[in-house]
């Protein structure tokens, strides 16, 4: 029998090279893991000053990333992409921006920063403010791991649509307590041109609805300007009041009309016709959004970020064509308003899913405008993009090549190959067809290969029977 030993060989990348000479190893020089000081050196660690906890590394150590690249010193926005229930894309959002206030990375910022998430699938975020009753206690040693509290979101406010009705009751499923009801006047609708959100799903660039559209904003805008008493949450169009969203859609009508108005400018009738076709199809769908008469301390039930640290906005029991124009509608106001400050601090953070249905690879839509402003400018204002997408191959390429930080989740085998994820090994395009829920890879700007990490499940409820309640049920009855 002839002698024989026994051989391992493995593939590996190198990650960084100290002192950069690049002499590869000998045959049979002795290989080690690494650990501890040797472990952050060669993942760049040691050279981030501030350090973000992304999650844990399969042997249970901390995996950060550089803050540099995501509050916009050198670079911005986050982008998640993975099959919908499997990846956990929200789930690892919300788990980023925990880590986020929770670390202490933010030092004396994480007070004035804000977080607006918009809710856009069942009751997952409804309950952030909730612990976790069923939180297993492996769980809450792996947030040990990362230096923070298993608990839930400390500042937390719920906005849901308005009911239908004269109260502005929020429209939620099982959770009411703290909810607001949100909607805005027909005033705000006319002056702050908002109609266009109403015609949010992606055009034809040659198509001249957008001139008409843009044509009566023009004019209810005016209408806005010229209605007494200022005031007032209703508009005058025509010497007549406009007294609910109906109304106003009839008045458009009227005046879009040749031979009544002039709204419609040389559009051509066939035009003109299908503008009024969208928008009486939205009259059942946004009307309770968009109030009149019924308004009342219209104030209180506007979507504000500033009452605490995350917002979230639930939109999920809406249809598709009220969830773009709030959607449209709330990301423009914020946008509008971190412009107006000239400061990129305090930031504000976004988490907005489904970004291949609101920046749609093809196509022109206000919403998509918004979002690539968000992308490209963002960074400069102070916000902060968090947006997650089942396929990153049918977002706007703009969008998605702007963020700094880029993970996945499970992918579909087909998509995984396109190009969009260029930034994979093959052998991390093929493990991220085999990812498990809490599993993800993360690629960032210092680090040459990507990461696969995982994350603790979340410490705070993500359904009615996960949320702990320590409440007496039936005190407020004494």
């Amino acid at each position: 029998m002839l002698p024989a030993e026994s051989a391992v060989s493995a593939h590996v990348s190198v990650t960084r090279v100290e002192p950069e000479i690049f002499v590869p190893p000998r045959p049979g020089e002795a290989v080690r893991r690494a650990h501890a000081a040797a472990r952050d050196r060669a993942l760049f660690f040691d050279a981030m000053e501030r350090r973000l906890p992304v999650g844990l590394s399969r042997s249970g150590e901390p995996i950060f990333a550089n803050l540099d690249f995501l509050d916009g010193q050198r670079g911005a926005h986050v982008n998640i992409s993975g099959v919908s229930g499997v990846a956990t894309k929200t789930s690892y959002a919300m788990f980023l921006l925990y880590s986020l206030f929770g670390s202490g990375v933010l030092g004396h910022e994480t007070a004035n920063t804000r977080a607006l998430v918009f809710n856009v699938k069942g009751e997952d975020l409804l309950f952030l403010d909730k612990p976790n009753a069923g939180l297993p206690e492996a769980e809450r040693v792996r947030y040990t791991d990362l230096d923070l509290e298993a608990a839930p979101f400390p500042s937390l406010r719920l906005f849901a649509p308005a009911a239908r009705g004269d109260q502005p009751i929020p429209l939620t499923g099982s959770r009411m307590d703290g909810v607001t009801g949100f909607y805005w006047t027909l005033r705000e609708f006319c002056a702050e041109r908002y109609l266009r959100f109403l015609f949010a799903d992606a055009d034809d660039e040659r198509s001249q609805l957008g001139f008409v559209v843009q044509r009566v904003e023009s004019e209810l805008a005016l209408a806005a300007r010229l209605s007494l008493p200022v005031d007032a949450p209703t508009v005058e169009i025509g010497g007549e009041e406009v007294r609910d969203f109906d109304e106003l859609v009839d008045a458009i009508g009227r005046m879009t009309d040749p031979d009544e108005g002039a709204w419609g400018g040389r559009a051509a009738p066939g035009t003109v016709s299908a503008f009024m076709r969208r928008l009486e199809a939205a009259k059942p769908h946004v009307g309770q959004l968009i109030r009149g008469l019924a308004s009342e301390d219209a104030e209180r039930h506007r979507i504000e970020t500033g009452g605490a640290q995350v917002t979230v906005v639930d939109i999920h029991r809406l249809h598709d064509r009220a969830q773009r124009f709030v959607v449209g509608v709330v990301l423009k106001r914020e946008f509008e308003r971190k412009e107006a400050s000239g400061s990129p601090r305090p930031l504000m953070l976004v988490v907005l899913d489904e970004l291949n249905k609101y920046a749609p690879r093809e196509g022109q839509s206000p919403i998509k405008d918004v979002l690539l402003d968000i992308a490209e400018r963002g960074r400069s204002l102070g916000v902060v993009l968090i947006g997650a997408q089942q396929t990153a191959s049918e977002v706007e390429p703009r969008v998605v090549a702007n963020c700094a930080l880029r993970v996945v989740g499970r992918l579909d085998a087909a998509e995984a190959q396109r190009g969009e994820y260029g930034f994979l090994t093959p052998a991390a395009r093929a493990r991220a067809s085999l990812l498990k829920p809490g599993t993800m890879i993360l690629q960032q700007p210092e680090i040459p290969v990507p990461l696969l990490l995982q994350f603790p499940y979340p410490a705070w409820a993500t359904r009615p029977s996960e949320a702990a309640t320590t409440a007496d049920p039936f005190a407020r009855f004494e």
